[in-house]
């Protein structure tokens, strides 16, 4: 049973409340971006690298997927110390870190001015804040206090919108508005734990079982890897996925052996109305095949009509559904202790 003292109770530090407003932060994050004076020489960008890590990188990942169809140029997330031997002074750099501080990404944006790369930052402040704010480059300042993994309105949005507001993407008007009035339902919907929502209900589903995301690889890859981080870092819980038509060549043969493992998977199938024609076959056909081998496959369809708003609709639900099955599990969705050990351990090596 989830009451409002079981929340409290669970999530002193309130990731409630930051999931809930996710549709404000959303028109934030079209505002600052949309706003933002960018000096780009816009006729020498040959490609785009995002450099970035977790919930900064994700941001990057949606927006390659989403402009698959519209980028004549070709966009990659970098997630790495280094950046590729490619990027020059033809190259846009976008530098996205939330607390300015991820030293993967300072390496990589220290790079990026050595080879005369053309940048962009993103970023509350930090040491990469200051970095940009000393160089002059062009510093889109986000506000501080999230969590990264809770602040993807303001590292996709606020790209989407300056890259809309550029020319590099053309988001119509109608996209924009669609989707906040489609995270607006959902959130009156999702947020409503007392009626069990679809959200709730998946999760405790999910609850003891070890949960494998597979979505088509094409624009829902991003959606796939977020849902997975999501459920790692609110849930405490390991999430494994793929993508078709690639698991259709080699992972789907695993489901064979080690059957007392195989029952323990909760395959979540995410699908969309824009996946090719054969992977919706593939999708069909993968599912009776490994149904007899794991033990349960929950297939969720994306809503809305624009790409922008259905890749939403996925990513908000994913979010909601991570939140929950912390919550159902009994453990504090905000702390990430692994990932501060981690860090602290790398602080003391150098």
């Amino acid at each position: 049973m989830i009451d409002k003292t079981r929340i409290l109770e669970i999530d002193p530090s309130g990731m409630y409340d930051l999931i809930k407003s996710f549709p404000e932060q959303v028109e934030a994050a079209l505002e600052i971006g949309g706003s933002a004076k960018l000096s780009l020489s816009l006729r020498r960008i040959r490609n785009i690298v995002l450099t970035g890590l977790g919930g900064s990188a994700i941001g990057g990942d949606i927006m390659r997927s989403y402009s698959l169809d519209q980028l004549k140029i070709p966009m990659q997330v970098n997630r790495s110390y280094t950046l590729p031997k490619y990027v020059n002074s033809n190259t846009l750099v976008v530098v996205s870190s939330y607390s300015g501080e991820t030293e993967e990404t300072l390496s990589a944006y220290i790079q990026a001015k050595k080879r005369g790369a053309q940048i962009i930052v993103i970023s509350s402040g930090g040491t990469i804040g200051k970095k940009a704010q000393r160089s002059s480059d062009n510093w889109i300042k986000i506000p501080a206090g999230l969590p990264p993994r809770a602040a993807l309105g303001y590292s996709f949005f606020t790209l989407l919108a300056a890259f809309d507001k550029l020319d590099i993407i053309d988001v119509r008007i109608s996209e924009f508005n669609e989707t906040l009035f489609l995270l607006r339902s959902l959130r009156d919907k999702y947020s409503n734990y007392e009626n069990e929502p679809e959200p709730l209900r998946i999760a405790r589903l999910m609850k003891d079982s070890l949960p494998i995301i597979y979505s088509a690889s094409d624009r829902f890859d991003a959606i796939n890897l977020r849902w997975r981080g999501q459920i790692s870092e609110n849930a405490k819980t390991v999430a494994y996925g793929n993508v078709l038509p690639e698991m259709n060549h080699n992972e789907i043969v695993g489901y064979a052996t080690l059957e007392d493992i195989l029952k323990r998977f909760f395959v979540i199938f995410l699908r969309d109305t824009g996946d090719h024609p054969r992977v919706q076959t593939r999708f069909d056909l993968m599912k009776k095949i490994i149904s007899g081998y794991c033990g349960s496959i929950l297939e969720i369809h994306s809503r809305g009509r624009s790409l922008l708003a259905r890749m939403f609709s996925l990513i908000y639900l994913g979010d909601w559904v991570s939140y929950y099955l912390a919550i159902e599990k009994g453990v504090d969705p905000t702390p990430v202790k692994n990932i501060d050990i981690l860090k602290k351990q790398l602080a003391e090596v150098r």
